[in-house]
């Protein structure tokens, strides 16, 4: 019997089937002419799901690791002093690449479940008179923790320091998923891949800058090569790349961007809040706690779930896995065996979330976590029902008996 496996962590995604027939096609000449005809409008268009309108966006065959890289290279110089933090995996492995890139990095260790400290990136910058600091980090949502930071806070802080420095974010499980607006927040570097909210196999690193950090590339030294902005805007001008792209990837992008366009990107961002939500009901009802200590904190692409102490979440994922042919996300780091990890973000719906935590349920109970058998499913499913009562209601033929 073939069974399709269910896949609910936090990237790589699930692919619609519009995306998958998009890349579907036979290989093509990606030096033809007829080739720009696709890639102008694509760059322009991607920059749209960053709320960009100046700048630029760059697409290198990588993953989001790749665009970290090129962001710092291309903007940055060696010893430069950046202001950073670090509240879980992902963070974490930022701040190792910048000290690894020879950056002077001041680092704010603040604990798992929350995230970026406005408040104190906010003294540090007030007293930095004299802009010693050139680039501020933010992980917008960390992966592991299921945490969303406040990037509009830290533009803020900037603002109010009158400070010029660079700000960086990582938007790598939050673009196409939870609000990113460049241009409003003053992003200068965004990175986000194709295999989260761009609800594609993974292999493109996405990179969106300003005008501002353009500027800065021209006066930057750090060694680059594969990742050069000279090279990739020199090719990207005139509709090709420096080396050869993952075209296959590049039409499925097409396909993810118009489906994202259709949707409407403001009703993308509420979808995945509500889905989340009915998760965050299905946490409460089991009577677990969420990692992310505070509700400003929550994430809508990732819940990080604490399981009850004695139990391994590792055994959680892997009876998911083996048991009911479910793939959650594992703990990572400081948390593991502590946490499982459930993504609720890209192609996604309220039926799919409930057999997420269908299997999720059985998958704990076999592991001896007391809880009541269908208390979270009942608490999401109810939350859905009644959240989709008001738009049905406007559908005659889904008029609903009262």
């Amino acid at each position: 019997m073939l069974v399709t496996p269910h896949l609910f962590i936090p990237g790589p995604t699930n692919v619609p089937e519009a995306v998958r027939r998009a890349m579907d096609i036979r290989q093509e000449d990606m030096r033809s002419p007829e080739f720009p005809k696709f890639t102008l409008p694509l760059f322009e268009d991607l920059k749209k799901a960053f709320k960009l309108t100046n700048g630029r966006v760059f697409i290198y065959p990588a993953s989001g690791t790749g665009a970290w890289e090129s962001a710092i290279t291309n903007t940055l110089n060696t010893g430069d002093k950046v202001l950073m933090s670090r509240f879980g995996q992902f963070s974490l492995l930022w701040v190792d690449m910048a000290q690894r890139l020879g950056l002077n990095v001041q680092v704010l260790d603040e604990e798992w479940g929350t995230g970026v400290p406005v408040e104190k990136y906010a003294e540090i910058l007030a007293a930095d008179k004299g802009h010693e600091i050139k680039a501020v980090f933010v992980t917008q949502n960390e992966t592991a923790t299921g945490v969303t930071s406040d990037v509009a806070g830290v533009r803020k802080a900037l603002n109010d320091a009158k400070h010029p420095a660079l700000l960086f974010v990582d938007g790598v499980s939050s673009v196409g998923s939870i609000d990113m607006r460049m241009e409003e927040w003053g992003v200068d570097c965004c990175v986000s891949g194709s295999q989260k909210g761009f609800m594609l196999p993974t292999g493109l690193g996405i990179l969106a800058v300003s005008n501002k950090a353009l500027e800065a590339n021209k006066s930057g030294k750090m060694p680059r090569c594969f990742f050069s902005f000279e090279d990739m805007i020199k090719n990207n001008d005139l509709g090709y790349f420096p080396y050869t792209p993952a075209t296959p990837h590049l039409r499925g992008l097409r396909a993810s961007l118009d489906m994202l366009f259709a949707e409407g990107l403001d009703n993308v961002f509420a979808r995945h809040h509500r889905l989340a939500e009915g998760v965050r009901r299905a946490v409460n009802a089991w009577g677990l706690k969420l990692c992310a200590k505070e509700p400003k904190w929550y994430s809508d692409t990732v819940s990080a779930i604490l399981v009850p102490e004695g139990v391994d979440s590792a055994q959680v994922v892997k009876t998911g896995y083996y048991r009911y042919n479910t793939s959650f996300g594992v703990g990572l780091n400081k948390v593991a065996g502590k946490v499982f990890r459930i993504g609720h973000l890209g192609a996604l719906d309220e039926v799919m979330v409930g057999g997420a935590l269908f299997a999720a349920e059985m998958a704990l109970r076999d592991c001896g976590v007391n809880l009541v058998p269908g208390s979270g499913t009942g608490a999401a499913a109810e939350y859905f029902r009644e959240t989709t009562k008001a738009s049905a209601t406007s559908r005659p033929e889904l008029k609903l008996a009262s």
